[in-house]
Order: structure tokens, then sequence, then C-alpha cells
């Protein structure tokens, strides 16, 4: 059986010289089962990723593998930006999108609320600092289920 996570851990440290060589910030690296393996690199740059960002990254890290040969088992790879609505995993990614709007589900409640939208206004140490309307909220990172940037509503 085949070590997902591992692997994906495998090729981020692979990756991550390239990406940075190419001006681009590694945001993510899944390996997954999709109707067959896929393994999806996410970056990001200032100004945004175009789709010839995508197929350079793609095309290095595709002769890069094909020697390491870290996958035992065929793949579908893909080179993407994150999207709008990004998820936040790391603590990098909280501090790199400051002063966006997000969506945080909670692994247990704060204040009788399990989801919060809000501005992230600052990380300090282990807590995330969200701005919500009426008041600022403290999350320490191990509460946090999952995150994401979220499109505000008017």
């Amino acid at each position: 059986m085949l070590d997902a996570k591992k692997i994906a851990n495998t090729v981020k440290d692979l990756v991550k010289p390239i990406s940075d060589n190419l001006g681009f910030r590694l945001f993510d690296v899944e390996f997954k089962p999709e109707n067959g393996w896929v393994l999806r690199i996410i970056i990001d740059k200032e100004g945004g990723v175009t789709i010839d960002d995508c197929e350079e990254l793609s095309k290095r890290v595709s002769a890069l593998l094909d020697v390491e040969d870290v996958i035992p088992s065929s793949y579908f790879l893909e080179v993407s930006s994150p999207g709008l609505t990004r998820e936040l995993k790391e603590k990098w990614h909280y501090e790199f999108f400051k002063g966006k709007y997000a969506r945080l589900y909670l692994k247990e409640k704060i204040d009788n609320k399990q989801e919060y939208t809000g501005y992230i206004d600052s990380v300090e140490d282990d807590t995330l600092v969200l701005r919500l309307l009426d008041k600022t909220l403290k999350i320490p990172f191990d509460k946090i289920a999952k995150a994401r940037l979220d499109v505000e509503k008017w």
C-alpha cells in the first residue's frame, strides 16, 4: 500500500528548490487517489500564477521525478494555483494572507460557535487572531479543523 503522505512530503522536499528558483511559493503538495493517483502541486506567486508558469514547473518536476523515481505507481501530475478559496493548512499560509477574509471550522466550540468567518488579523506564536465584525477572536491553531480563504458576502 502506498503511503500517500510520505510520498507528498518527499515530493515537496524535491520540488521546493525548483519552485523557489522559478520565483514561486510552493503552497502545497498532495498525493491522492482520484480515479487513479493524482500528484497535485500547488504554487503561488506575487501577481498570480499563469498557465505558462504551471507548464514550466510541470516539465521540470516531471523530469526530476522520472529520475528520482519516488512514486512506485502510475499517477497524473497536476500543477495549479491555489484558487480563490484556497485551503489554509500551514502557519505561514495565515501570515501570507494577513488581511484576507477566511472561513474557519473548529474542532470544538469557542463562544458557542464552531464556524467563524472574519479577517486574518495576525499570527501570535501558535494562535490566529481573527477580526470579526464586532470583536477580535484568538484561536489556537490546534483548535482549527479546517480553514480556507472565503469570498466576502455583500
